[in-house]
């Protein structure tokens, strides 16, 4: 099963701020765990949103949003998507990314074929 744990920025990510030596110490500790488990599949983190756009098309006309965008606790700072037996084995991992961080991640299943069944509401499970 994938399952992709996100970080979100903060007030000194959107400032454009470099973390802590102590948070980028222990991400790369994580990071080196991750890829001896054998479980990483991508892991990146992303630029200030003063340097991203958002994009909608509604009736067939785009509109496009440069950042920066207000809401910080809204902006996604980074993404790891890993390859793991269950739910369980996905937090233990966004456990760790969150202790490095101090602060609060998501974890989400990564929907997969066998995931989806036409006939529910949407996706099982």
């Amino acid at each position: 099963m994938r399952y992709m744990i996100i970080n979100k920025a903060d007030q000194d990510s959107e400032a454009g701020k470099f973390p802590s030596q102590e948070v980028v110490d222990g991400v790369g500790k994580l990071m080196e765990d991750l890829t001896k488990a054998g479980v990483l599949l991508i892991g990146e983190g992303v630029h200030r949103s003063s340097l991203g756009a958002r994009v909608k098309v509604s009736g067939g006309k785009r509109t496009v949003t440069d950042g920066p965008f207000a809401e910080t606790k809204e902006l996604i700072g980074g993404i790891i998507v890993l390859e793991v037996r269950n739910k369980d084995e996905a937090i233990e991992w966004a456990a760790r990314l969150a202790e490095a961080l101090g602060s609060e991640v998501e974890v989400r299943k990564v929907v997969e074929e066998a995931d989806f069944d036409p006939n529910s509401d949407l996706y099982v499970n």
